[in-house]
């Protein structure tokens, strides 16, 4: 039998960060309103996530491009990002460890009778559904949720654990930088109010590098980090090349990955490789 990875007294669900989001569970879907960001973010991460799927597989289908592919998406809110994943075939599991949050996603989602068939939510943190889906998923995405979880290292393990082999781990942040701590916190929250004031710890905020060193010690293989901006004053992102505020990665996990966090020495030579000669993928 299969062991947990974790002990059951630890959680990468943070109380605090609970608290913040409950006071906003009602707003997801107004687009003007404080998760406006998170809408208008959906205009780069979605293409990001859909064409880099695509270019590992030539088995898709025109409209449904993402059909046969299982996502789970980790923290899902609202249902911002599962909802058009949905929509482009796949088959999406969104958990939330907020009732609240699954509510609304589960209330917004059944006006359209596809997505009721294609997405199901879960009110579940990330390691409570580990031991019921080990390698389950084929792709896993964690958009603007790795700032908010208590135990990182653990939060990636057990991404690790319910992806496939050669699965696609996405994860959208912001770096640990003085601009992000100004730009993100400073100006985001207190002096214009794109973001409730509150939402983000500039401790809690993870580089590129340390975040592809965790990945790493749990057998991925990181093939993409992009830089991303917020224009606030038209309300869009683009990719950039810095990403010293907001980023996007892409990582695989590599093939016969077991459950002890080993990878053989050829798989490590295969990652150096890719990692040199990798392009951003956009």
């Amino acid at each position: 039998t299969m062991k947990r990875f974790f002990s059951t007294s630890r959680s990468t669900v943070d109380p605090k960060e609970m608290k913040k989001f409950q006071l906003l569970a009602h707003k997801w879907w107004d687009e003007e309103g404080d998760y406006s960001a998170l809408h208008s973010m959906n205009d780069i991460r979605v293409p990001f996530i859909r064409d880099t799927l695509l270019n590992k597989s030539n088995n898709h289908q025109l409209g449904n491009p993402l059909s046969g592919l299982k996502i789970l998406d980790v923290g899902c809110g609202g249902g911002l990002l599962s909802e058009p994943l949905g929509r482009l075939g796949a088959s999406v599991t969104g958990i939330d460890p907020l009732e609240d949050n699954i509510r609304i996603a589960d209330q917004h989602k059944s006006f359209d009778p596809i997505l009721a068939r294609r997405v199901q939510y879960k009110s579940s943190s990330l390691e409570d559904i580990v031991e019921e889906s080990m390698e389950t998923f084929d792709v896993i995405v964690a958009s603007e949720v790795v700032e908010h979880v208590a135990d990182l290292q653990m939060f990636i393990k057990c991404c690790s654990q319910v992806l496939k082999p050669e699965g696609s781990l996405f994860i959208t942040t912001i770096n640990k930088t003085q601009l992000s701590y100004v730009l993100g916190i400073v100006v985001a929250e207190k002096i214009i109010g794109i973001v409730p004031e509150g939402t983000h710890e500039w401790e809690k905020f993870v580089t590129p590098e340390e975040l592809e060193r965790l990945l790493k010690s749990s057998g991925f293989s990181v093939k993409a980090v992009n830089g991303m901006l917020y224009n606030p004053i038209t309300g869009s992102w683009s990719w950039t090349e810095s990403t010293s505020i907001n980023y996007a990665m892409h990582a695989v996990k590599s093939r016969g990955q077991g459950q002890s966090g080993h990878t053989d020495p050829s798989s490590e030579m295969q990652r150096e490789q890719h990692s040199a000669t990798a392009g951003t993928g956009m």
